[in-house]
């Protein structure tokens, strides 16, 4: 992979968009090596993923527009499908993924983040939608996640003035779970910057996240995404079913064993996945 860096750390794995150069912009290459990496994901392994981007500067600062500016209305619509395709993908891969956002998060790049299930970012990330600056509007899902993350309104502000936001802006409006600062001693001097704060506290969700049943996380994340886009009665059928797969499964045999177990006997063991 020219752009893309991938590391497994026991029961998760981040994936790093590495063209710092270009503030990790999305071009046609970017997306095909994303597409390949996410594909390459050992779901019996790997239980949760961490998405960031390289260096101190920017998460994605968006999709190429050296590449857009010359693509006419077909390409465009093509260029289109292609981030649309590979965003959905990760929507719906079956583990959790947590973005970890440093610096800009702008265009493609807030769309990118806003495929992911969890939001986090450094002080320093500014999120933002500036196409209708450039004569275009978001194409990759900014129009329809933006506006089920944070409200129709303020989506609507935010795609027509196309102005960015800053971090403490994007946690009041929700768009982000939890902003972290750097590290400094009793003098004032740094000891982590805010990314490695950050990367921390990602990796350490990650980890709490894959110590919990795989099977029920899995079910969680379906029945919450499938759920979204029907009436409450058809979403509550939805849980119900996946409610009812988690049973008989060695996961939830040997939870509830274990927490009925008074004397706590067993040192209790890690999940499996089935």
């Amino acid at each position: 992979m020219e752009f893309i860096l991938y590391e497994q750390k026991d029961e998760y794995a981040i994936i790093t968009i590495n063209r710092e150069k270009a503030l990790n912009a999305l071009n046609s290459t970017v997306l095909e090596e994303l597409d390949k990496t996410i594909d390459g994901v050992d779901l019996n392994v790997v239980r949760c993923l961490i998405l960031t981007g390289a260096g101190q500067k920017s998460f994605v600062a968006g999709a190429d527009i050296g590449e857009m500016s010359t693509l006419t209305k077909a390409e465009g619509e093509a260029f289109g499908k292609k981030g649309n395709d590979v965003f959905r993908k990760l929507e719906t891969l079956p583990i959790p993924v947590i973005a970890a956002v440093n610096g800009f998060a702008l265009g493609g790049g807030c769309e990118l983040s806003m495929s992911c299930d969890i939001r986090i970012c450094s002080e320093n990330a500014v999120f933002g939608q500036p196409e209708v600056g450039l004569g275009i509007t978001p194409g990759f899902g900014g129009t329809q996640r933006l506006a089920r993350l944070v409200g129709a309104g303020m989506a609507k502000q935010m795609i027509y003035t196309a102005r960015n936001i800053k971090a403490d802006e994007a946690y009041r409006i929700g768009l982000v779970n939890a902003v972290y600062g750097a590290e400094k001693d009793a003098e004032g001097n740094v000891v982590k910057t805010s990314q490695e704060v950050l990367m921390a506290a990602a990796e350490k969700m990650a980890a709490g996240i894959a110590k919990n049943a795989p099977i029920a996380v899995r079910n969680c994340k379906k029945a919450i995404n499938e759920g979204l886009d029907v009436t409450m009665d058809e979403a509550i059928v939805i849980e119900e079913k996946l409610f009812g797969d988690c049973f008989e499964t060695e996961d939830q045999k040997y939870g509830m064993a274990f927490f009925l177990d008074k004397n706590k006997e067993k040192v209790k063991e890690p999940f499996r996945n089935c």
